[in-house]
């Protein structure tokens, strides 16, 4: 296996360079809102713009401009990006959704929970399109 060639894989840095900025530009953005910095919002899912959408579609854009668009690379990663991108928008969000509401349940009935089921997993669609945009731009760019 030949990491140097991990290592000088554009398409993977323009995706982590995407992820990056999407993470930063969330962390940022939840500074602003909330006038508290939570550096949760760096590693975690969910929030503004999203990080999986602009992940995949970084990916996409940037095989697409070095194998070409009609490659077989570009088609695969643009599927691969269109389930993320519906996965984050439809299942994740109403997993967060069901998760919101599990929590007020356990809070109405005096329960002491373990753990807090975690909310924030998904995207509306906005957000998804968002780090579509993104993502897009730098796999264009990079």
């Amino acid at each position: 296996m030949n990491f140097a060639g991990i290592l000088q894989n554009k398409p993977i840095w323009a995706a982590v360079l995407a992820w990056a900025i999407a993470q930063i530009t969330k962390t940022i953005l939840s500074f602003v809102k909330n006038d508290k910095l939570d550096l949760s919002r760096f590693y975690g899912s969910g929030g503004m713009p999203s990080s999986h959408s602009s992940l995949v579609m970084a990916l996409t854009f940037s095989l697409g401009k070095y194998y070409g668009f009609e490659s077989p690379f570009f088609a695969i990663s643009m599927i691969l990006a269109l389930v993320v991108m519906y996965d984050a928008a439809g299942v994740r969000r109403a997993a967060g959704k069901q998760a919101a509401l599990i929590n007020i349940l356990i809070h109405r009935q005096g329960i002491t929970p373990q753990e807090q089921l975690k909310e924030l997993l998904g995207h509306t669609p906005l957000e998804v399109i968002a780090g579509a945009i993104l993502g897009t731009a730098v796999g264009l760019l990079f």
